[in-house]
């Protein structure tokens, strides 16, 4: 009896090695120095917090956070963050800014595209599903319609869609390949771009493309052919649907007079009874498609981690190879096997020791990689996690049209917010949405509430206020200093909580 025990107890499979703990075994593989050490709790709950509930934490979390004692603290403040309703709102709005690119509301309203993005991820459905489901979307349910703002809002304009479809969801820039292959690297070519493009290339908008109704219909012909613009003289080239690494789409010849199972006629939505477009979300978005789960893990990291493994992130092709390969890897096949579980997976990243580590510079390094994840890389935070920040950290919601208009990318463009402008520098140094809306005493701000504090507890409390850390001795001299020197206190208080919103340690993740 006792030996059956014990060799049944040594047969039992090990537990598995959490992914946290192999991404830390292979990022340190390609460490090239000594990497930065942990980060303090400050630092760490103000970062996670920005990642996953898109603003920063109150004084309160910070001061509970900070004197709790357990060992798992931070993995209890992760678990908290990806719970809170918080959590569907910062992903609904880095999703909206990444599939959409500020493009102007057209077809869909604002209010229910976000409605439903806030949908997906407060019930965390998997990133593939859903993907699917925006592709397929036609607009004709008033119930899926913000689905399909994905193509409606970009008119369906086939080249467009395809492009856009292979940036976003593929990791591959298609733009050269509508008229050559890429004149630079091996692939891609131009017989992918229209691979992919064939997909669409039957697909409209009904009645037109100016419609605000309007809703996707598709003809039941037309031939996809391409040319190089560099060789005009060369044999045309034709292709079915196809994916990169898969077999062109064998299409069935309809039954002559049985093409569309619509009807047919001028104002007739018209669906044919092969649609090629139907083909595409089950093409782009599964588990077997290796280009979507790359991409799709890719950018995950990169909301993170402040960079892509591949970087740039629509550019994974062999003349860019990731910068950790088995990493990239073991990421795709964990988070398909977890049938893309994205609340999963970035618990997992956050747990990892590369994204806890210090923004501090280790005074070994002269120079820092940032592909090799030595120190946490630095965020910029975009419109609208800055406008919830200004407004958790002064008590006072923000308008977030108004950061949008001051801190967003160009329509139709990805946005990474690393390029700054004097409006922006303007906005928030001497703009009035800033002076006159966040930092003038009001009642129950944080000015106010500054102003009826003893002297040596103001520093402390603007600080973890703005910036979810204590103040050094030099900050703390230099407030008193100013409290004491102050005719006006209220006043002084709002131009404290002024500087530091306008500081370049407020604007950046770190």
């Amino acid at each position: 009896m006792f030996w059956s025990l014990l060799i049944g107890s040594l047969v039992q499979p090990l537990p598995a090695t959490p992914l946290h703990t192999r991404i830390d075994q292979l990022v340190a593989q390609g460490q090239t120095a000594p990497a930065a050490p942990r980060s303090t709790d400050e630092e760490f709950l103000r970062r996670v917090t920005l990642d996953l509930n898109g603003t920063i934490p109150s004084v309160e979390e910070i001061r509970k956070f900070t004197s709790d004692t357990s060992t798992d603290k931070r993995t209890k403040a992760i678990d908290r963050l990806l719970a809170s309703p918080n959590y569907a709102r910062r992903m609904a709005q880095h999703w909206d800014v990444l599939l959409m690119e500020r493009r102007k509301d057209a077809k869909v309203p604002r209010a229910a595209w976000e409605e439903y993005l806030k949908g997906v991820f407060a019930a965390n459905r998997p990133f593939d599903e859903w993907v699917r489901e925006m592709l397929a979307a036609d607009g004709v349910d008033a119930k899926t319609r913000p689905a399909a703002k994905f193509l409606l809002d970009r008119d369906l304009e086939p080249h467009l869609a395809t492009k856009d479809l292979g940036r976003i969801f593929l990791g591959r820039n298609l733009q050269c390949c509508q008229c050559h292959d890429h004149p630079h690297i091996e692939s891609p070519k131009q017989a992918e771009y229209y691979g992919l493009y064939a997909y669409l290339s039957r697909a409209y908008l009904h009645p037109n493309a100016k419609a605000a109704t309007a809703v996707i219909a598709e003809k039941a012909d037309g031939e996809v052919t391409f040319v190089s613009v560099f060789d005009k003289a060369m044999k045309q080239g034709m292709t079915n649907p196809k994916l990169p690494n898969a077999k062109p789409v064998a299409e069935p010849k309809p039954e002559k007079g049985k093409e569309y199972i619509s009807g047919t006629g001028k104002d007739v939505r018209l669906v044919p009874a092969f649609s090629r477009r139907a083909l595409l979300p089950e093409a782009v978005a599964n588990a077997g498609n290796n280009a979507f789960v790359r991409t799709s893990v890719n950018r995950l990291w990169a909301m993170m981690m402040g960079r892509g493994i591949v970087h740039p992130l629509d550019a994974d092709h062999a003349d860019n190879p990731p910068s950790h390969p088995e990493l990239l890897e073991l990421l795709g096949k964990e988070f398909a096997a977890h049938k893309f579980n994205v609340k999963w997976l970035l618990r997992e990243i956050a747990l990892s020791d590369a994204y806890q580590r210090s923004s501090v510079v280790p005074e070994s390094l002269e120079s820092v990689p940032e592909d090799r994840y030595l120190v946490a890389n630095l965020k910029p935070l975009s419109p609208e996690q800055l406008a919830q920040a200004v407004g958790d950290a002064t008590g006072k919601p923000a308008n977030v049209a108004a950061f949008r208009a001051a801190f967003a990318g160009q329509p139709g463009e990805p946005e990474d917010g690393r390029t700054t402008t004097l409006n922006q520098t303007l906005f928030l140094k001497h703009g009035a949405v800033i002076r006159d809306g966040f930092t003038l005493p009001k009642t129950g701000n944080l000015a106010d509430r500054l102003s009826k504090l003893k002297d040596d507890a103001v520093a402390e409390e603007l600080f973890l206020a703005v910036l979810s850390r204590k103040p050094s001795e030099s900050e703390r001299a230099d407030v008193l200093a100013m409290l004491k020197e102050a005719k006006d206190r209220p006043s002084i208080c709002g131009e404290l909580v002024w500087a530091l919103i306008a500081s370049g340690e407020f604007r950046f993740n770190h």
